[in-house]
């Protein structure tokens, strides 16, 4: 290791030991949200939101998607954006139909967030994707096909 390999390292370890020290950093905001095997092992929306703690989803037009293209060229690689115009959101997970695992992704929505989420997945097929918003403990969708030229999961 070099001297400015040294210091970039220490200068990081510094800045947050001062901010554990100030209070900005504290421990109970870095714990993850636990596991949910079940709802990222189901294979179909209907399952995973059974998972996810409710009983059914209703197609509505204030989830839409923001970001995903018609044709992807390589499904190794598929942006996803999704938004919300669902007051309370708690949660959109992003849902890809004929994946191995249906679930891709979940995002928690703080209060006072915009409800807004961009991520990227992998799709092994054209299939649809679902946009699963979370809204005072009921669950709602919007769905899009996205048709894939050259498969990213094992194809």
């Amino acid at each position: 290791m070099n001297r400015r390999d040294a210091l970039k390292a220490s200068s990081g370890t510094v800045v947050m030991a001062l901010a554990a020290s100030a209070g900005l950093l504290r421990p109970e905001f870095a714990v993850a949200q636990e596991w949910n095997k079940t709802a990222f092992d189901s294979k179909s929306l209907n399952e995973v939101v059974k998972a996810l703690g409710g009983t059914a989803a209703v197609e509505s037009k204030d989830v839409f998607f923001v970001n995903a293209p018609d044709i992807a060229e390589n499904g190794a690689v598929v942006p996803i954006g999704a938004t919300s115009k669902i007051p309370n959101t708690e949660s959109i997970s992003i849902l890809v139909e004929k994946n191995p695992n249906a679930l891709s992704a979940t995002f928690t929505i703080p209060d006072g967030t915009e409800p807004t989420i961009s991520t990227r997945v992998k799709m092994g097929q054209t299939s649809n994707i679902y946009a699963l918003v979370k809204a005072d403990g009921k669950y709602f969708y919007a769905v899009k096909e996205v048709k894939v030229t050259l498969g990213g999961c094992g194809g």
